[in-house]
């Protein structure tokens, strides 16, 4: 039942996949829309969208990213930190690299110490979209420094942490604080986690009663405004009730993903999310030319369209691009090569009697 909606030849779960694809698509629609909204001087339907995915967007991606941390993090140094750390750090500095020379006039002064600084900083603090992939490196050592201690403590404080007013300025302590209790549920609630799945196939209608239950209060939360100690914001931004909102919405992603699973809806986003990586990586350019182009041509002048135009286009064309350079020279893009990878420790070699 873990594999519900995977293909026979796939090797693959089919819900987490959906799942994943879920959460690519919210956070390319979330840059995008704010984007285009900034550029356009107003705001569409698509915002709306967006407002309500805040609280559960993130905390989803990152319970997703540590459901299978269990298989691999009892391992040896070595080969943990090549799948967990080194993974997550190859693709950070290759498209840091490589967007900051497409960004180059906006990251520095145009010379080259200028850039060299801006790299040397962006290794403490992580650069632009590209955050979410330093973070998943920081996250997994974290667990395995602490894999031995109980995973009550452990969630706990990671939950305290979230609830802790914690704004410092530096956003990736800051980003620590608030998204470390989703990625180590992933980890520990893991079998909790397949067994929701398997209940929402189980029992549709209760699943689709939990749906519609979450939606409205989710909704009534994130898209309602209110003033706290002379500040604007939502219920759902609250501590305590971020981090129900962020558990319960990650919940319902994975009812969403359970259910849709090998349908046809399901596959395309499946197929986004097992390939999420070139689709978060690669986003920001197909995103940044197709609302130039709108913007300059005034084909479209309505924001939400314009907003959902760029979003798809951000969404399909990085799968484009890793389809197209899959088996070529430029497959490094979003395939680790081989001299970027941990091999597997040379046995000694006894000495000739």
């Amino acid at each position: 039942m873990h594999r519900i909606g995977t293909p026979a030849d796939a090797g693959r779960v089919g819900w987490v996949d959906a799942a994943k694809g879920i959460c690519i698509v919210f956070v390319v629609m979330m840059h995008a829309t704010l984007g285009v909204g900034e550029a356009m001087g107003g705001e569409g339907f698509m915002h709306a969208v967006v407002a309500f995915a805040a609280p559960f967007r993130m905390p989803d991606f990152f319970l997703i990213s540590g459901l299978f941390l269990a298989r691999v993090v009892d391992r040896d140094w070595r080969t943990y930190g090549d799948k967990r750390i080194l993974h997550f750090a190859y693709f950070y500095l290759l498209w840091l690299v490589i967007q900051s020379l497409v960004k180059i006039g906006s990251v520095s002064d145009g010379t080259l110490a200028g850039f060299l600084e801006h790299l040397a900083v962006s290794l403490v603090e992580p650069y632009s979209t590209l955050w979410f992939v330093y973070m998943l490196a920081i996250f997994s050592v974290v667990a395995k420094l602490v894999r031995r201690t109980s995973p009550v403590l452990v969630l706990a404080v990671a939950a305290a942490l979230e609830i802790a007013p914690i704004h410092t300025g530096w956003f990736l302590l800051d980003e620590f604080c608030a998204r470390l209790v989703y990625f180590l549920a992933g980890w520990h609630l893991a079998p909790m986690i397949f067994r929701l799945a398997e209940a929402a196939v189980a029992r549709r209608g209760a699943a689709l009663a939990f749906l519609a239950a979450w939606a409205v209060i989710n909704g009534a939360l994130a898209l309602t405004e209110v003033t706290v100690l002379g500040t604007t914001t939502t219920p759902a931004a609250l501590p305590v009730v971020s981090l129900a909102l962020g558990v319960a919405g990650a919940a319902a992603i994975v009812v969403v993903s359970a259910l849709i699973a090998g349908t046809a809806v399901g596959r395309p986003l499946a197929h986004a999310g097992a390939h999420s990586i070139a689709v978060y990586l690669a986003f920001f350019f197909p995103m940044a030319v197709t609302r130039e182009v709108l913007m300059r041509t005034g084909v479209i002048d309505d924001v939400g369209v314009v907003s959902l135009v760029v979003t798809l286009v951000a969404v399909i064309a990085p799968l484009v691009l890793e389809r197209i350079v899959r088996h070529g020279p430029a497959a490094f893009l979003f395939e680790r090569p081989a001299w970027a990878r941990l091999g597997p420790r040379r046995a000694a070699v006894a000495p000739a009697e």
